[in-house]
């Protein structure tokens, strides 16, 4: 007889949820967390990215508890940091943020951090660390302009949304693609497996898809 299982994520983010969907998790709650994401002193990107996911996790493990239905579900936080040498880049609001952000990335390489965070239903934490490196092309002043006016970059680390308009910068990425998302995929699951979240119970029984 099989377990019911449910899955909360730590988050609002409509990217993280799809890509739960892509692996065919759909997540039973949603659960964003109001933590202060600003950096430290001379905090290192992977750092601040593997500290936040899970400030995330055990904000939500704390709420979580208030409600019954919720007991001993599996949750899974994440946090991601766009970075160019130990400059962190934030998740960009306004529009001359943006402009910097594409400005600074222009011609150049960058790295993506995430640290994902998972809680089992026992109360232990798991985490995992992902690094993906990028270049952009170099931009010119007509791209960036028509990019900040998309709106694509509000809200976003580093300015850009990879999975967008901004695909067409991409000389080169390095690592998972998934992982400039908003979260990697392999690793995500990986770690879901590990601790004996049925992940590919769902995928029994899906029609084909092309």
């Amino acid at each position: 007889m099989s377990v019911l299982q449910k899955l909360i994520l730590a988050s609002g983010s409509p990217r993280r949820v799809e890509l739960l969907q892509q692996a065919g998790i759909e997540p039973d709650s949603l659960l964003p967390t109001e933590i202060d994401e600003t950096p430290r002193r001379a905090e290192h990107p992977r750092s601040l990215a593997k500290r936040l996911s899970v400030q995330k996790a055990e904000a939500a493990f704390e709420a979580q508890r208030e409600q019954p239905e919720q007991k001993r579900a599996f949750i899974l936080a994440a946090d991601t940091v766009v970075s160019v040498g130990q400059r962190i880049l934030p998740k960009t609001e306004m529009v001359d943020e943006a402009s910097s952000a594409l400005r600074l990335l222009s011609g150049r390489s960058h790295r993506v951090h995430s640290g994902i965070c998972l809680v089992t239903p026992k109360g232990q934490f798991r985490q995992r660390m992902v690094e993906s490196r990028v270049r952009f092309k170099r931009l010119g002043a007509e791209e960036i302009e028509a990019y900040l006016a998309s709106g694509e970059w509000r809200g976003k680390a580093g300015g850009y949304a990879i999975q967008g308009l901004a695909g067409t910068f991409v000389i080169k990425l390095v690592g998972s693609y998934s992982n400039v998302v908003g979260l990697p995929l392999y690793e995500t699951v990986s770690l879901l497996v590990g601790e004996g979240f049925h992940v590919h119970q769902s995928w029994l029984g899906k029609p084909g898809r092309v």
